[in-house]
C-alpha cells in the first residue's frame, strides 16, 4: 500500500473525475453546515433582541421616580455655549485645557462649539 493509510482501500488509485466529485461533496457538506450555523445564530439573535425589548419596556413601568432630596443644592447653569462635563483619565486639568485649545485651533472652530466627552493619556 506504499505507506498510505486510508479508510477505504479503493481510494488509492482514483480518477480525476472521482477525486473532483469527492472534493465537491466535501465542500458541499462544509457549506451546508455553515449555512445551518448561520440560521441558528440568526434565530437566537432574534430571540435575544425580543427578550431585550420586553425587558426594556418592562423596566420603565417598574421603576418608580425617586424623590429629589430637599437639601440638594441646584446645579449651576452652564455657561452659554458649553457642552457639559469632560471626563479626564490620567490627564491633569491644565493639559486637558491645552489639548482642547489645540484641537479647536487646528479645526478652525471656536472652543465652545466643540464637545469633548473624555480625554485619556495614552502611554
Amino acid at each position: 500500500m506504499n505507506g498510505l493509510f486510508l479508510v477505504n482501500s479503493d481510494m488509492v488509485d482514483i480518477g480525476i473525475g472521482t477525486a473532483g466529485l469527492v472534493a465537491l461533496l466535501g465542500y458541499l457538506v462544509v457549506f451546508i453546515g455553515l449555512i445551518a450555523l448561520m440560521v441558528v445564530i440568526m434565530i437566537v439573535g432574534k430571540i435575544m433582541v425580543g427578550k431585550a425589548a420586553k425587558t426594556k419596556a418592562a423596566a420603565p413601568a417598574q421603576a418608580a421616580p425617586a424623590p429629589a432630596p430637599a437639601a440638594a443644592k441646584p446645579a449651576a447653569p452652564e455657561a452659554p455655549g458649553t457642552a457639559g462635563e469632560v471626563k479626564l483619565y490620567g490627564t491633569p486639568d491644565r493639559d486637558a485645557a491645552i489639548i482642547m485649545a489645540i484641537v479647536a485651533h487646528k479645526m478652525g472652530k471656536p472652543l465652545n462649539t466643540l464637545r469633548f466627552k473624555s480625554i485619556k493619556e495614552v502611554q
